[in-house]
């Protein structure tokens, strides 16, 4: 009787120490993305995931699992980077520079380019808006303060004569995450918008909005991980980026399907019922590519100066991923 008891209690510790042992961090991916078609290889990824049919997953081998992170704009993003809570993530130029800038040029790095276009500012037709003048006094929604489009915004107003700071100035941008918008919009609470797609359709469609300025080859989505990441999984990110590029070339020949499949995600992320022609209206309006783009991104940090998000302009040279 004592020899089974014996027996059952180190079984029952076996069975704790195994209950409780930790997951191998090495073969976690922590990956980030917002509910946006501009994050279409993402939307497009998570799904495939969602189904048992993994794009990185499979292309990663090795047992590999992607933990996926969703986020309303890129500084939430980044500081979650920076905390090493995420591995890489889909993310707009203007947060990952902030992000660089802010460890002097020693952690962030763009692993490649995602999509371009598809940021607009949009205006209510009702308030006769038709020069930058006339935004004096208005109120500005932008996704999040600091984010891609609440830089443009701000900077675009600083060119157009505006004076501007972060809170206060002749026009008044307001931080306000996208879900958010077309109520705030509808009522008049907001008077524009500067938002990216699938949101800025859905002001058009839902809200009546005029599209006022559109950045047609802006920089809007980059792919972005941390030295600590590169260094350590050399490997795993090389083939990281293999299977961003042929998840890109497959959206580029695919569009149909890969429409579908970013719908069915932006169904599952939101909870509600968005119409197919919201994403085939809104996809036409990005360009999904994997090139970097040093000179715009030297001009989103110019933005962010001039916005005073960055007290100084750092050197580019180590923003660029180089195997």
């Amino acid at each position: 009787m004592k020899k089974a008891i014996k027996i059952f209690a180190c079984l029952a510790a076996a069975s704790v120490l195994f209950g409780c042992a930790k997951k191998d961090d090495s073969k976690v991916v922590k990956l980030g993305h917002f509910p946006n078609i501009s994050h279409a290889q993402a939307l497009i990824a998570h799904q495939l995931s969602r189904q048992g049919k993994g794009w990185f997953e499979s292309r990663l081998g090795d047992g590999i699992t992607i933990e996926w992170r969703v986020y309303n704009a890129g500084p939430s993003a980044m500081e979650s980077m920076l905390s090493g809570d995420l591995d890489i993530t889909y993310v707009g130029p203007s947060p990952a520079l902030n992000a660089y800038a802010k460890t002097d040029g020693k952690d962030i790095r763009i692993l490649a380019g995602s999509a371009d276009g598809g940021a607009a500012l949009l205006v209510n037709p009702k308030l006769g808006i038709k020069e930058p003048k006339d935004f004096k006094g208005k109120k500005i929604g932008t996704p999040q303060l600091g984010n891609t489009q609440d830089v443009a915004c701000r900077a675009w107003l600083i060119k157009n004569g505006m004076k501007v700071s972060l809170t206060s100035g002749d026009a008044h941008v307001i931080a306000t995450p996208n879900p958010e918008q077309l109520p705030l919009f509808k009522s008049g609470a907001l008077d524009a918008v500067w938002t990216v797609e699938p949101w800025v359709t859905r002001l058009e469609l839902d809200g009546g909005a005029k599209s006022f300025l559109e950045q047609k080859d802006t920089v809007t989505t980059v792919l972005v991980s941390n030295v600590k990441n590169i260094n350590e999984r050399k490997e795993l990110i090389k083939k990281f980026i293999a299977a961003h590029d042929e998840l890109t070339k497959w959206i580029l020949e695919n569009p149909e399907e890969a429409q579908k499949l970013a719908h069915a995600e932006l169904e599952a992320l939101t909870g509600g019922k968005i119409s197919m022609d919201l994403i085939k209206s809104a996809w036409k309006r990005l360009i999904f590519t994997t090139k970097q783009n040093p000179e715009e991104l030297q001009n989103f940090m110019n933005f962010a100066y001039e916005c005073g998000f960055l007290k100084s302009k750092p050197d580019l040279k180590n923003l660029f991923y180089k195997e």
